[in-house]
């Protein structure tokens, strides 16, 4: 059993350099004072927002950069590149007819980084 995830969430990427917050729009699903997240709330930079520079040498422009810089790994602008849904959610909690992230959520950048929850913004919301 784990937190259910609520907007204002702090995101952190393995390759990010800063953290994150989770924006969660308030369609149909104010539970309480912030509206409560599902595993489609993962759009790039309207649910997430960059996590400062970016240090995967997958990112094309981490990649261009590093050569240039003759080898020296040289982190770039974030850009979240999302490859899918959070997973895997909350198979018994739907919110909105969606399953409910909880505080052990992860989300795939396609450069390979990690999106994990680190603060999921409530002790008071649990879900499985």
């Amino acid at each position: 059993m784990g937190f259910g995830v609520i907007g204002g969430a702090v995101l952190q990427c393995s390759f990010g350099m800063a953290p994150s917050i989770l924006n969660v729009l308030p369609v149909s699903r104010v539970v309480s004072s912030m509206p409560v997240a599902v595993i489609t709330d993962c759009v790039p930079m309207v649910n997430i927002m960059p996590f400062g520079m970016c240090s995967s040498v997958s990112n094309p422009t981490v990649a261009a950069a590093t050569a240039a810089a003759f080898g020296v790994l040289t982190p770039m602008p974030c850009i979240p590149a999302i490859t899918g849904t959070w997973v895997t959610g909350s198979p018994t909690v739907l919110v909105g007819g969606k399953p409910a992230l909880n505080q052990n959520c992860k989300l795939m950048c396609a450069y390979g980084g990690v999106i994990e929850i680190k603060n999921c913004g409530t002790t008071n919301i649990q879900v499985k």
